[in-house]
């Protein structure tokens, strides 16, 4: 069975994006070298990819045009988009489910050979954390304030304990930082 995995990048003040949707300029000066081969080795280890509609909409609309070797994962790899107001996906490999996400994720995860990550996507990580379906939450913790944002799980959200995995220095000034969720 796959393990889920969040993955987001966060400010300082714990924004994953700024004031207004895909707001991330903050984070364009920190795509180092370091952390391109950090995201290209998470990609090799996909199986599928799942988004929000919101964080899919941009996604697909930055993507589908990119080219590279990260644009090439991101292409080809299984997408999963939750939505019940999305009606078509126009990037390639992507299947709409309208339906309960932490049902949908539990099949996807027991019929999953390799990691499924969720990108971006607040309202959808916040869903599965509280469903207890992450086994794993990544995030590139950003040397960088900017005051106002969106924060990755929202406000109001049940305590969750995380053990530490790992934390890792970035020649760039960012840490990975991997948590497991402890469940009781």
């Amino acid at each position: 069975m796959g393990k889920l995995i969040q993955w987001n990048n966060l400010t300082l003040d714990g924004y994953f994006e700024g004031a207004k949707s895909w707001d991330v300029e903050w984070f364009q000066q920190y795509f180092s070298d370091e952390l391109r081969e950090f995201s290209l080795k998470q990609l090799d280890a996909a199986e599928a990819l799942l988004f929000g509609r919101l964080t899919y909409e941009g996604m697909a609309a930055y993507w589908k045009t990119a080219t590279g070797d990260v644009a090439q994962f991101m292409n080809r790899l299984p997408k999963y988009v939750f939505s019940s107001t999305l009606k078509i996906a126009d990037w390639e490999g992507t299947t709409i489910i309208p339906g309960d996400p932490n049902a949908a994720v539990r099949r996807l995860k027991e019929r999953a050979v390799r990691d499924l990550f969720v990108f971006g996507s607040g309202r959808l990580s916040a869903t599965l954390l509280e469903g207890g379906l992450f086994d794993e939450v990544r995030l590139g913790l950003t040397p960088i304030v900017i005051g106002a944002g969106t924060t990755l799980f929202g406000r109001g959200m049940p305590r969750t304990k995380m053990g530490l995995l790992e934390a890792r220095r970035l020649n760039n000034g960012c840490v990975i930082l991997r948590y497991e969720p402890l469940r009781a």
